[in-house]
């Protein structure tokens, strides 16, 4: 079963979140291209070797914008979403929008 993102931003709602982890477990390890919102982006996934942490870091190619943050998973069933000097509901977004190509 999923486990919720703890402590979320007031205006998320559960399935959001349990959609973000799901899109989040299905992107590969790694760097891939990709876009998000029409725009090309380069992501890079690093998940530690006992998964209990995943890094994600995303770039808009050729722009300016940036996505990062780490994902711990803790004891139980609960995750904890430390976005790097952004909202917890730009990640969310830019997970649940990007596509690889």
């Amino acid at each position: 079963m999923p486990r919720a993102v703890t402590q979320p931003e007031p205006d998320l709602q559960p399935e959001v979140l349990i959609a973000f982890e799901k899109a989040l477990a299905e992107m590969r390890e790694g760097y891939v291209h990709g876009s998000f919102e029409g725009w090309p982006w380069g992501v890079t996934v690093r998940r530690s070797l006992d998964r209990k942490r995943v890094w994600l870091y995303g770039e808009e190619l050729g722009g300016t914008d940036v996505v990062s943050f780490n994902l711990y998973v803790l004891s139980g069933s609960g995750l904890t979403l430390k976005p790097c000097e952004m909202s917890s509901s730009k990640v969310i977004d830019f997970v649940l929008g990007f596509k690889p190509t």
